[in-house]
């Protein structure tokens, strides 16, 4: 709401007021409209909305508090400045009582009485800026994202409901890729802390010095190149959720400074002296086993005992099978939306190469591989052909063809992942060229016809 595109409702009995000050307003660009008396702007109120109310209190029947209360009723987010030459302690607190913005005494200079319109207006944008993104925020749960019908992946949004609402530290634990980071996006967002940031930091690749000042932040001059104060991640997250990811490579000394802070909320800068509370919730993620960590004396007892109070395993995806085909729907449409491509289905073959390829990277690794399917495959229809070529030598998928099916359909995919470089593909199918050329030629196949760059697919 820009300043010039502000309504303005001067209410007064006095006229000169109310020409004089609906002259400068509109001179100065705001929309400005006016009224002698309370009934009078009730009247054009249904008809019109105003951003600002300028209200005198001491007029002809209804007075200016009465008439805010009644403003207030019909428009609950009026934002209302009240006017008097009479000024009296007990009239300004009944008026901020029911919620003006401000209360000025006649006579104003006009300046400063646009300065107060100015504060006002960017108040009440700051205001439905703020309601917007929270109603944005409680529709975006997340829990969307969580996609299965598996009773693991059931289990998985019981535990995420049923933790959400509490404050309580969790700690998410599974293989990389099983998606951590989301089951915690989805934790905070459906807290009561999902209008305040959640924090991520990836432990695992900071070194200790460098992770100590993300955390905790420092002072200017803390050490060599601190030329300025710098708050740490506990600051920051402070009202909201720190998330801790793969927090089994934070070494002894920082799990003792963790555990310090999680004992106490309050915090040290690097380089400071000055005690700073924090109040955050904390999530931790790792894919390593703790408990061998701790007999092995490289993760503290102490330490895991305070970040595992609530336990979500993420199972991998080998583990949940009848979930891929929804997941890989999942990332098709995604992908199709952002490369600007039509709507794609699965192919039944290519459904079952990725329900039994055994997924070491999870759901991350399912996820690149629809991206690349996406990307090069020219129909309507990802075939398994269009899968990065190791799925498609994994899985058991050639029973019922012929020999010479499986080798034409084995040199078409090494042919296209390696670009038609004829050396490379001889290469990989441990061949020479001669006897690659002779392949090509006798099942027909032409660069142009099936490279993806060319626009056009083998027959």
């Amino acid at each position: 709401m820009e300043p010039t595109r502000a309504r303005i409702l001067i209410v007064d009995d006095e006229a000169v007021v109310r020409d004089s000050l609906g002259d400068w307003f509109r001179d100065e660009g705001y929309e400005c409209d006016t009224a002698e008396s309370a009934k009078v702007a009730l009247e054009k109120l249904t008809h019109g909305s105003w951003d600002i109310f300028l209200l005198d209190i001491r007029m002809p029947g209804i007075d200016g508090l009465e008439l805010q209360r009644k403003l207030k009723e019909a428009q609950p987010d009026a934002t209302v400045i009240i006017m008097t030459a009479y000024a009296s302690v007990e009239s300004a607190v009944e008026a901020m009582k029911q919620g003006a913005y401000d209360y000025i005494i006649k006579p104003f200079n006009p300046d400063d009485l646009e300065h107060t319109i100015q504060k006002a207006v960017e108040r009440k944008q700051l205001v439905s800026e703020n309601q917007q993104l929270r109603t944005k925020i409680d529709e975006l749960n997340l829990l969307h994202e969580i996609v299965g019908t598996s009773a693991a992946t059931r289990r998985l949004l019981e535990q995420v409901a049923m933790v959400s609402a509490s404050d309580t530290t969790v700690l998410v634990r599974g293989e990389s890729g099983t998606g951590k980071e989301l089951i915690a996006r989805a934790i905070h967002a459906n807290s009561g802390r999902r209008y305040m940031p959640i924090v991520v930091v990836n432990c695992g690749a900071l070194s200790e010095g460098v992770l100590e000042s993300e955390l905790f932040g420092h002072e200017k001059g803390a050490f060599t190149g601190a030329q300025y104060r710098r708050k740490g991640k506990f600051e920051m997250a402070d009202g909201g959720t720190l998330f801790l990811d793969e927090i089994g490579d934070i070494g002894l000394k920082t799990q003792v400074d963790l555990l310090r802070v999680l004992e106490e909320k309050k915090i040290f800068r690097v380089g400071g002296n000055v005690e700073i509370p924090v109040n955050f919730r904390l999530i931790a993620a790792t894919n390593k086993n703790l408990e061998t960590m701790i007999s092995e004396e490289k993760f503290r007892e102490d330490l895991y005992y305070r970040i595992n109070v609530f336990s979500i395993t993420i199972p991998p995806l080998r583990e949940r099978r009848e979930d891929i085909p929804l997941l890989a729907d999942h990332f098709l449409k995604k992908f199709a939306r952002g490369m600007n491509r039509p709507l794609m289905k699965l192919s039944s073959e290519a459904k079952e190469v990725l329900t039994n390829f055994e997924w070491p990277g999870n759901v991350r690794e399912l996820q690149n591989a629809i991206e690349r399917a996406v990307l090069v495959c020219q129909s309507a229809k990802i075939m398994a052909e269009d899968l990065p070529l190791k799925m498609n030598h994994a899985n058991g998928n050639a029973a019922g063809r012929s020999l010479a099916e499986i080798e034409r359909l084995h040199i078409k995919r090494t042919l296209e992942e390696t670009g038609w470089n004829i050396y490379r593909a001889a290469r990989l199918l441990e061949i020479d060229r001669v006897t690659l050329y002779n392949r090509i030629k006798k099942y027909g196949f032409k660069r142009e016809a099936i490279d993806p760059r060319a626009g056009s697919k083998a027959s």
